[in-house]
Parts: structure tokens; C-alpha cells; sequence
């Protein structure tokens, strides 16, 4: 990564002071570090905010990370092939959050995070799981020889 952790929690800071919510905040960040803009990418991200509209459902710090190593690994078009290691990053990520996040709140979706109320997500709360979820997501992008800066071509 080309920041420091605390240049990423700013970054992540100022995303969620305007408006964005965790798996839009991972998008935004990765799209940042790659040079690149989607708005279509960020707008569809939106559909896994607070539990992907259901409080019962997963972290949208999950969901973003998991975007975010398919943005840098998955299939894109037609011909492309994804990178062999997709399937064990995100395993690896999924083990990874219950046994961290999950264990700490008693489940791994916006509810048990939030404690039942998905409306007003406690920001510290959340803000410290989105930096803690994405550090992890970069490192196991570098742990598997991808660079989230270089990323695949557009």
C-alpha cells in the first residue's frame, strides 16, 4: 500500500462523512489506490449496505472486502479467467472475520454488530471494523502476489 494505516482511516474517515456506507467505502478506497472512478461499481455496492438491506444479513465491511478481492482477482469479460487464488482469499477472509469480528459481536452480520439497530450503525464501532477488514484485505492481496495499486487492466 502507498499509505500508512492512518492515511487510510482518514481516507475512510472523510467517505464516511460523506455519506457512504462500509462496502461503499471499500470500493471507493480501492478504486482510489488503482487511479480509477466507477460510479456504477460504488452505486451497486450500495445494495450490500446494512446488512444488504437486512439487518440479519452479512457485515457490508464482509461484503465490501469481498468485492474488493474480486475487483483485483475475479473475471471481468468474457476470455478472462480469474486468478487461481480468488476462492482461498476468500475463504480466508470469511474464516478470518467470524473468528475476529464475529467473535467479538457474536455474529458476523449487521445486526449482531450493531446490536440490533441497522438505522444509526455506531460509527466508531463500524469505522474500526472497515480499517481493521480492509488492512486484512490488503494484506491477503499481498500474501497472494497481487498488488492493489497495479490491479488488473480496466
Amino acid at each position: 500500500m502507498t499509505d500508512t494505516m492512518g492515511d487510510t482511516s482518514l481516507r475512510m474517515a472523510r467517505l464516511a462523512g460523506a455519506g457512504f456506507c462500509c462496502a461503499q467505502i471499500f470500493v471507493l478506497l480501492a478504486l482510489e489506490d488503482l487511479g480509477r472512478d466507477n460510479s456504477d461499481l460504488v452505486r451497486a455496492a450500495q445494495g450490500l449496505c446494512l446488512g444488504a438491506g437486512d439487518c440479519a444479513g452479512p457485515c457490508g465491511a464482509l461484503t465490501g472486502a469481498a468485492l474488493v478481492l474480486g475487483l483485483h482477482a475475479g473475471r471481468g469479460r468474457a476470455g478472462e479467467e480469474p486468478h487461481d487464488r480468488l476462492p482461498l482469499m476468500l475463504a480466508e477472509l470469511n474464516d478470518w472475520f467470524r473468528e475476529t469480528v464475529g467473535a467479538r459481536h457474536g455474529g458476523v452480520s449487521c445486526g449482531a454488530i450493531t446490536g440490533g439497530d441497522c438505522t444509526a450503525p455506531d460509527r466508531a464501532v463500524c469505522g474500526a471494523i472497515v480499517a481493521e477488514t480492509f488492512e486484512r484485505t490488503m494484506d491477503l492481496l499481498a500474501e497472494n502476489g497481487i498488488d492493489p495499486i497495479q490491479g488488473r487492466p480496466a
